[in-house]
């Protein structure tokens, strides 16, 4: 009679659990980079439409801070929520570093290179 039974392997569960988490991760990762997009979109929106609606009921000039106040407080806390979702070294990271280097270094073996 032939045993049915799988015999354990460790090594699979912990490889499985390992991608599981990393699926779990990415996929917090990716809600949090939609949820940033559409805090945006809303933002876009409800600004020009206060910005346009305070400045014709106002009768404020146009560039004054009763008119911009608004977009301008909460265009800081969008700033933030950005540097929460994608970090502060989104731009100028060590990947961004690193690019930068390497290019320059190519630019200079170029232009040694038709000397």
């Amino acid at each position: 009679m032939k045993n049915n039974i799988e015999s354990y392997n460790e090594d699979d569960l912990q490889a499985r659990y390992r991608k599981e988490e990393a699926y779990i991760r990415a996929k917090k990762k990716v809600e949090k980079i939609v949820g940033f997009y559409w805090h945006l979109a809303i933002y876009v929106v409800v600004s020009i439409f206060l910005i346009v609606l305070i400045y014709t009921k106002s009768g404020e000039p146009f560039w004054s801070i009763a008119v911009w106040s608004t977009p301008i407080f909460w265009g800081i806390g969008v700033v933030f929520h950005f540097l929460g979702v994608f970090g502060a070294d989104y731009m100028f990271g060590k990947n961004w570093e690193e690019r930068k280097i390497q290019k320059y270094m190519n630019q200079e073996k170029d232009k040694q290179h038709w000397e």
